[in-house]
């Protein structure tokens, strides 16, 4: 039954039986294994009927500093979070990191996938950052490939000629608000979007890629 599955699932099919999901993260510096996480968000890549990928859901969650975290005055200036602000519903690391990725897991079982592949814009940063989340919090089961992931900054260079976030957005005719860039699941969903309108230009090509049955 798990290996009919698989084969039916067309996105089990499309990426090797990866599931892409992006992820963008929002941090206290650029060390993952000294500076703190500060907010983490998830999208789930669908594929329709017709083949084309669209964006699906949207996990999101803010998250405290780990024990002993440190925290660069000039990141949070750029993100503009205020890591202990009173209204900030910040989970533990360990419940943000749970949740999430039990979501991920859940989906990657749904779709028939193996497991899961990061997608990020600039993508080594955010997945540095999600592997030492996971080791502090001792997690046994992460969904992501360790080192294998999907990287926007790349494939908009190639697509759009633009390797920052907001010019790719702006070169793929999509709206672009700076005052939401740098919260997780606003880069993470424009993330999402401009990756699947990149794969869906590219279709023709990897079908005519496919084996004639």
């Amino acid at each position: 039954m798990s290996n009919e599955k698989k084969i039916k699932s067309p996105i089990a099919q499309r990426f090797r039986g990866f599931l892409p999901v992006v992820i963008d993260v929002e941090t206290g510096g650029f060390n993952p294994n000294t500076d703190a996480l500060l907010e983490i968000a998830g999208v789930l890549v669908e594929m329709q009927e017709d083949g084309t990928l669209k964006r699906g859901e949207t996990w999101r969650y803010h998250v405290q500093p780990f024990p002993g975290a440190n925290l660069e005055a000039a990141s949070l200036a750029v993100n503009g979070i205020d890591p202990f602000h009173p209204l900030r519903p910040a989970l533990p690391e360990q419940e943000a990191m749970t949740r999430l990725l039990g979501d991920i897991r859940r989906a990657v079982k749904e779709t028939g996938c193996n497991r899961a592949v990061l997608v990020g814009h600039n993508a080594y940063f955010d997945l540095n950052f999600l592997n030492a989340a996971v080791n502090r919090c001792d997690i046994k089961r992460n969904p992501f490939h360790p080192f294998s992931c999907f990287d926007t900054a790349t494939l908009g260079g190639i697509a759009f000629g633009q390797t920052v976030l907001a010019k790719m957005a702006l070169a793929a005719g999509m709206e672009w608000d700076s005052n939401e860039a740098h919260s997780a699941a606003y880069d993470a969903e424009r993330t999402a979007d401009l990756f699947c309108m990149i794969c869906n230009r590219f279709r023709d090509v990897y079908e005519a890629s496919l084996p004639v049955e």
